[in-house]
């Protein structure tokens, strides 16, 4: 199994919508075991790929097992949760762990947690491992993927502390690029931080957390880049210059500010741009509002025309970033 978070702390990159669709071409289309995490208290995830009324009963009722959940036991004293109850989609394939709103309220939390890491508290490590042991309880799948939100909080820090690899949608604006060198900062020094107080620990307490604990090692894997416009130049799309600008300078400060930083060296020859999405308009909302992947368009989800080439076109561009995403996973370590 491997854990993939799709980050950014820019908001609005279109985060959900491009890791449902990979989540739901890996499950349609390649037959592989994929559980995603719906890690972002605004529940985007859940509500895209569940049905209205599922939807319902976790986001208004706070009925049935979410992530929220995981949070309970900790805050009691009793540690991490003995099992995990999933969801299944009914479109998309994978099967998911929903988002709820209150699982907010564990920023505070899991903040005060962190202080206690600094002092080398075993409550405190233990607590930021959450995800972690959660993982660890997720072998039977071949990919998990988290949705987060768009923050260096410490929600988000929990997430990617736990996981193997991480992947970043980008849209094509200024404020992308200057969220960057954010993520390779907070990341090191999260992992700096962690490390160094677990490193205090006795070595009881140690093999206690090394039973699922593997180390803070995520890499970073990529980038999509997504939401440009394009025009047709000698018949095959590019983007307009306004947005190609933009685009030109990303390859440079995602090598300076994300790869050196967390993976501690930029492999030569290594393509981190792994997918490039334009603009596909009204089939977002339309995948949105049916609950289906983009590439499962129908004409009764109001497909017509010049859209059954756009939905066509989607589903080859799901199969090149998936091939380009375990092509760079085998060769980052």
């Amino acid at each position: 199994m491997k854990s993939i978070a799709f980050f950014n702390n820019k908001g609005g990159v279109g985060k959900t919508t491009l890791l449902c669709n990979l989540a739901g071409y890996l499950s349609r289309r390649c037959e592989k075991k994929v559980l995603v995490i719906d890690a972002d208290p605004q529940c985007n995830t859940t509500s895209y790929v569940l049905e209205e009324d599922s939807f319902y009963t976790f986001y208004f009722e706070d009925n049935g097992f979410s992530v929220a959940s995981l949070i309970p036991p900790l805050e009691d004293g009793e540690g991490f949760v003995k099992s995990i109850t999933v969801k299944q989609t009914e479109f998309f394939g994978f099967d998911i762990i929903p988002g709820n709103p209150t699982f907010a309220a564990s920023e505070d939390f899991l903040a005060n947690e962190w202080k206690d890491v600094k002092s080398s508290d075993y409550r405190g490590i233990r607590s930021s491992l959450l995800f972690s042991d959660f993982l660890s309880k997720c072998e039977n799948y071949d990919y998990v993927f988290f949705d987060m939100g768009p923050s260096l909080g410490a929600i988000n820090r929990a997430v990617l502390l736990a996981c193997d690899y991480f992947l970043t949608p980008m849209s094509a604006d200024v404020f992308s690029l200057l969220a960057l060198g954010n993520i390779g900062k907070s990341l090191s020094n999260w992992r700096e931080t962690f490390l160094s107080g677990y490193n205090e620990l006795d070595e009881e307490k140690k093999a206690k957390i090394d039973k699922f604990h593997h180390g803070c090692v995520i890499k970073f894997i990529g980038y999509v880049e997504q939401q440009y416009i394009t025009k047709s130049v000698g018949g095959q799309p590019r983007a307009v210059r306004a947005y190609d600008e933009i685009l030109k300078k990303i390859p440079f400060e995602i090598s300076e500010k994300v790869v050196r930083p967390i993976n501690g060296e930029v492999i030569e020859g290594l393509d981190y741009k792994i997918g490039s999405i334009p603009n596909y308009h009204s089939l977002v909302p339309m995948s949105q509002t049916s609950h289906k992947p983009i590439f499962e368009l129908t004409s009764g989800d109001g497909v017509v025309g010049a859209h059954y080439q756009k939905v066509k076109e989607f589903e080859g561009l799901m199969k090149e970033i998936s091939d380009k995403m375990f092509a760079n996973m085998e060769v980052i370590k």
